[in-house]
């Protein structure tokens, strides 16, 4: 595919493509939002929100509850915990299961951080009736497969994003 010679669009082309600027202007903006005031990525203020929604859960539950695969919110996770703002114990009813919850610095925590992006997005594709949200999943996936980045496994909304903005922050903090 020529992507080069294309200099115009159509007026369709042109509504998507405005459509996905604004869906990812929106998710980055809250992503910078909460970075500023609470010092996460939108992926982890999501998480404690799912957390706090629902209480406890293992892993894939909390995948479900975030719509992701659960390596990306194993990922998330793994680091919320290493910031005490998530806990992992074995469950009340099945010690075999481990379990994920907010601990009260994080509930604290997300008392102050913006309300998550992903959270709109979710309601208003949950609003959609079942035959539309198949038809723009199946849209979706062609475009992706076209675009050629199927092969990058999707994680959550811009997770890598605030863990580069704090490491660049912490190398300047550490120079003379």
């Amino acid at each position: 595919m020529n992507y080069m010679g294309a200099h115009t669009f159509d007026h369709d082309s042109r509504v998507v493509l405005d459509c996905i600027r604004r869906i990812v202007r929106a998710l980055r903006l809250f992503d910078r939002e909460a970075e500023k005031r609470v010092g996460l990525s939108g992926a982890q203020v999501f998480v404690l929100e799912k957390l706090s929604d629902g209480g406890g859960a293992s892993i894939n539950e909390l995948a479900d509850r975030t719509h992701t695969h659960q390596s990306s919110v194993s990922v998330v996770v793994h680091k919320l915990v290493d910031r005490k703002l998530v806990r992992r114990s074995p469950s009340a009813k099945d010690a075999r299961r481990v379990e994920q919850t907010l601990t009260d610095r994080g509930r604290r925590l997300l008392r102050s951080a913006p309300p998550a992006a992903q959270g709109r997005l979710i309601a208003s594709l949950d609003a959609l009736s079942r035959p539309r949200r198949r038809l723009l999943g199946q849209l979706l996936t062609e475009l992706i497969s076209q675009t050629g980045i199927e092969r990058h496994p999707p994680t959550l909304f811009f997770e890598d994003h605030g863990s580069r903005s704090r490491r660049g922050r912490s190398r300047n903090r550490s120079k003379p």
